[in-house]
C-alpha cells in the first residue's frame, strides 16, 4: 500500500472524506485559465481541514471571436470530515459532488455545530454583500437599525433580562 493510500484509509477511518469536486473556469485568455486553475488548486490544499488535494485541469478551450476562453476542473480532495468538505463547497460552488469515500457519513453533534455555523457564517457574509449592492442608502439604514435592534435583544437575553 503506497503512502497515500494510507493515509487516505487512516483518514477516512477518523471521519475523512475522499471526494471529486468539479469546476468549470472562465478567463479572456488560454494562460490566465491555466494561471487561476492552478491558483485555485493551490487554495483549496491550503484550506483548514485539506489533508491533501489534487487537481486536473481540462486543456482550454474557446477564445474564438471575442469569447472567453473555458475549462474544467477535477479536484479530488481528502478532507478530515464533512464540515472541512462543506466549506470547501460553500466557498467554491463546484457544479457537482461525488463523495468516494466512505459509503456512509456520520458526524458527531459537535461537528454538526460546526457545520451550521460555518453555513450561517457564510449565507450572512452572502446576504450582507448582495444587500448593500443592491439597496438604496435608505433600505441599507433601515437594515442596519435592525441589526441594532436585534443586538439589543440578544444583549438582554444573555444578561438575563
Amino acid at each position: 500500500m503506497n503512502e497515500v493510500e494510507k493515509v487516505t484509509k487512516e483518514t477516512i477511518a477518523n471521519g475523512g472524506v475522499l471526494a471529486m469536486l468539479y469546476f468549470d473556469i472562465h478567463a479572456k485568455t488560454k494562460e490566465l485559465v491555466q494561471e487561476l486553475g492552478s491558483g485555485f488548486i493551490n487554495e483549496v490544499i491550503k484550506k483548514p481541514g485539506v489533508v491533501f488535494a489534487l487537481g486536473e485541469i481540462d486543456e482550454p478551450k474557446g477564445g474564438e471571436e471575442g469569447k472567453n476562453w473555458s475549462s474544467s476542473i477535477e479536484l479530488k480532495v481528502l478532507t478530515r470530515n464533512f464540515a472541512a468538505l462543506a466549506a470547501i463547497c460553500m466557498a467554491n460552488s463546484p457544479y457537482t459532488v461525488e463523495i468516494l469515500r466512505p459509503d456512509e457519513i456520520r458526524m458527531e453533534l459537535s461537528e454538526a455545530h460546526s457545520l451550521l455555523g460555518t453555513m450561517s457564517a457564510i449565507t450572512a457574509e452572502y446576504k450582507r454583500y448582495i444587500l448593500t449592492k443592491v439597496s438604496s442608502p435608505k433600505e441599507i439604514e433601515h437594515l442596519q437599525d435592525n441589526l441594532r435592534k436585534r443586538a439589543e435583544m440578544g444583549k438582554k437575553i444573555l444578561e438575563g433580562e
